[in-house]
């Protein structure tokens, strides 16, 4: 993705690279969009499950290397907003990846691979299913940051089914999910203010905690941009 060129400046340094990666970058921006209140590092830190250095250097970053962050009334103990340029960009990846929202387990316990202990995040790619060879990229990509694994569901123009690469015709309907789940995801897209289109993708991140999950479910999808 193109965009993603605004943010190699982040990553430059003549001494210790970071150790945060593109995933945490476009999370923490998420994140700073939900809390236009302002939030620290110490929030920060707890949803990105990051060091506290890594989330100070991050802030410090994002505010003064590429001015996607501005402290809140100029009041460190209100913590930082998204700038009008952050806002920008950030609308630029909702394009690709409208929401990102934690899901109910026990809803999608007959298409996930371990319910117990674990949490889900779903999240939507648009137009990029013809991108999905077999799902391994997405599910090493969630497992990779921490996840469990991650499950790719594609939509046709009329049904979801699972994206696993060339199968028959009889295959392919045993990988289409109910009419229930589906209806499910439909009322999620609503709340969120998306729409469902053809060679849309679901994305569901799995992990121990919903933290984890939505890093999960994030890395799967930007392997789809």
């Amino acid at each position: 993705m193109k965009e993603f060129k605004e943010l190699e400046e982040l990553f430059e340094s003549e001494t210790i690279k970071p150790t945060f990666d593109y995933v945490h970058v476009i999370l923490a921006l998420f994140i700073f969009d939900e809390n236009p209140n302002g939030i620290g590092r110490y929030r920060l830190k707890k949803e990105l499950k990051i060091g506290e250095g890594t989330a100070k250097s991050l802030i410090i970053k994002l505010n003064e290397k590429i001015r996607f962050i501005s402290l809140l009334d100029d009041n460190i103990r209100k913590g930082h907003v998204l700038t009008k340029r952050g806002k920008d960009f950030l609308n630029n990846i909702k394009e690709e990846i409208p929401f990102l929202t934690i899901g109910d387990t026990d809803m999608l316990e007959e298409i996930i691979i371990e319910v117990e202990d674990s949490s889900v995040c779903i999240c939507q790619v648009k137009n990029r299913a013809d991108k999905i060879s077999n799902g391994v990229a997405q599910r090493d990509a969630a497992i990779k940051i921490g996840g469990k694994g991650a499950s790719c569901i594609a939509f046709d123009g009329e049904r979801l089914s699972f994206k696993l690469g060339p199968s028959s015709s009889d295959d392919q309907e045993l990988m289409k999910i109910r009419s229930e789940i589906q209806e499910y995801f439909n009322n999620i897209i609503i709340k969120e203010n998306s729409m469902l289109d053809k060679n849309d993708v679901i994305i569901i991140g799995l992990a121990k905690d919903p933290e984890t999950a939505r890093l999960a479910s994030l890395n799967a999808a930007l392997t789809l941009i």
